[in-house]
């Protein structure tokens, strides 16, 4: 079966045709932002036009802005093909990439001073559910030696000891996540920008 993959949620805009273990055809750039810009031409520029039978989309953590663009073309064309389409983690493909290891905890940057973390077992399940913690929570509660993603350095050196592993979401990789979650962004925080205050 095949399946298109889109990897919105953080600094890369990646989107891979896989069929099965086989990577049919796959594009990975790291844009920071521009996201909305890059996606459809990459997702078009595939074989067949990305053509397929199921959709995978990251639905976050990550920026507020990639999430939306990953989620809404992953309902547009699951829409228009009549293609199922569910949702992963990013921080579960931080994880598949790195191999399922166990005593890892996954990390990336939340901004605003906070970080996103999960852990997974070596087996691909949840230890600790993704959750939002701020920079001193994350360094005073961290208590394994090896972190993986992007904010894995910082915590190391904050802390003066253990491993840090930068890892950056791959479409390729999705099809070692289960995308079963249902196509609703997972912030983990506020959004950054507050609605106006209406003149008294």
């Amino acid at each position: 079966m095949r399946v298109l993959a889109i990897e919105t949620a953080t600094s890369a805009c990646s989107v891979a045709l896989l069929d099965g273990e086989d990577i049919i055809d796959f594009a990975h750039e790291i844009v920071g932002r521009g996201h909305a810009e890059r996606l459809l031409p990459m997702i078009a520029g595939l074989s067949d036009g990305g053509r397929a039978n199921a959709i995978r989309v990251d639905v976050g953590p990550g920026s507020f802005t990639g999430i939306r663009v990953g989620i809404a073309a992953a309902r547009a064309l699951a829409f228009g093909w009549s293609i199922p389409a569910g949702g992963f983690t990013s921080l579960a493909l931080i994880a598949a990439i790195d191999g399922w290891q166990a005593d890892t905890l996954v990390a990336i940057e939340g901004g605003h001073g906070e970080v996103f973390v999960a852990q997974y077992d070596e087996h691909g399940d949840v230890v600790s559910s993704p959750c939002s913690l701020s920079f001193a929570d994350a360094c005073a509660g961290v208590s394994e030696t090896r972190i993986v993603g992007n904010a894995s350095a910082r915590l190391v050196a904050a802390r003066g000891w253990g491993k840090a592993v930068d890892i950056t979401p791959d479409a390729r990789a999705t099809n070692a996540v289960i995308a079963d979650l249902s196509l609703r962004p997972l912030y983990l925080r506020g959004a950054d920008a507050k609605p106006m205050v209406a003149p008294c």
